[in-house]
C-alpha cells in the first residue's frame, strides 16, 4: 500500500520488494472505501490516509522505485480518486511517475471507455478483474479490453490470506487463458510459498498482497520492516522457480 505507514518509509518498502526478485511490484492508492479490500488492505490504507498520503504521494514512491529499477508497476485504486483527480490528470501523472499500468477494481471492462483510452494514450495500461463467478460475456469482454494482463480473483470474496484450492479454479483459469490475448495472473488469497507455487502452476503470475502487508503492518523500523519483506518476496520467488 502506497503510503502505509507512511511515503518515505513505503518508498524503502517498495524497494524492498524488487531487491527480493518482485517481477512487478503493485502500489495500491489508499481509499477510505475499498470494497474489493480485507481487513489488512482497509487498516493499510486507513494508516496511510492517516499519514496523508495523497496519489501524488503514491506516485511519489512509484517515481522513487523507477529511478532505482525498470520492474514494471501497477497501481492499484479505485475509480472515485481517479474521477475526482481528472483522468487525464491521473494519467499525467502515472506517465510521468514511470507507472506502466492501472488495476481498478471497480472498473468495468464494458465501462471503461472514458478511462483505459486516456490512459492508452500515456503508454499506461489498463488490467482488469475476473471472479470466479464471471460468465462467458464477461470473460469475453474483458479479454477484448485488456491491455495489460488479467487478473484472475481466486476466491469469492475480498483481497486476505486465505485458501485458495487449484483444483477448484484450474479449469477456470486455464479457460480464461485460452481466450486471453495478454497473461492472466491469480491473485486474492495467494499468502505462502507453497499456495504461490501450486497456483502459480496454473497461470502466468502470482500476485500475493495482503501477506506483505501484513509483515510490514508487524511494525519496527524501517530497515526491520523491509528485511522481512525482502525475506519474504525472496522465499515466494524461490518457490515459484522450483
Amino acid at each position: 500500500m502506497g503510503g502505509d505507514p507512511d511515503v518515505a518509509t513505503s518508498k524503502a518498502l517498495a524497494l524492498a520488494c524488487v531487491e527480493g526478485g518482485a517481477d512487478l511490484l503493485e502500489l495500491g492508492v489508499p481509499f477510505s472505501d475499498p470494497m474489493a479490500d480485507g481487513p489488512t488492505i482497509q487498516h493499510a490504507a486507513e494508516r496511510a490516509l492517516a499519514s496523508g498520503t495523497t496519489p501524488d504521494g503514491v506516485l511519489e514512491v512509484a517515481a522513487a522505485v523507477r529511478a532505482r529499477s525498470d520492474v514494471p508497476i501497477a497501481l492499484m485504486g479505485y475509480l472515485n480518486p481517479i474521477l475526482a483527480r481528472g483522468v487525464e490528470r491521473f494519467a499525467d501523472g502515472c506517465a510521468r511517475a514511470g507507472v506502466d499500468a492501472v488495476i481498478i477494481p471497480d472498473l468495468l471492462p464494458e465501462e471503461a471507455g472514458d478511462v483505459a483510452p486516456v490512459l492508452a494514450s500515456r503508454g499506461v495500461r489498463t488490467v482488469f478483474l475476473l471472479a470466479p463467478t464471471s460468465d462467458a460475456a464477461r470473460v469475453e469482454a474483458a479479454a477484448r479490453a485488456a491491455t495489460g494482463f488479467l487478473y484472475f480473483v481466486s476466491v469469492t470474496g475480498v483481497t486476505g490470506a486465505r485458501k485458495a484450492v487449484a483444483a477448484e479454479i484450474g479449469p477456470t483459469v486455464a479457460e480464461i487463458r485460452s481466450k486471453s490475448p495478454v497473461p492472466v495472473v491469480i491473485g486474492f488469497g495467494v499468502s505462502s510459498p507453497a499456495q504461490a507455487r501450486e497456483l502459480g502452476a496454473l497461470a502466468d503470475g502470482v500476485v500475493v498482497g495482503s501477506a506483505i502487508v501484513q509483515r510490514i503492518a508487524e511494525g519496527g523500523t524501517r530497515k526491520a520492516r523491509a528485511e522481512r519483506v525482502t525475506r519474504f518476496v525472496r522465499s515466494l520467488k524461490r518457490a515459484l522457480r522450483r
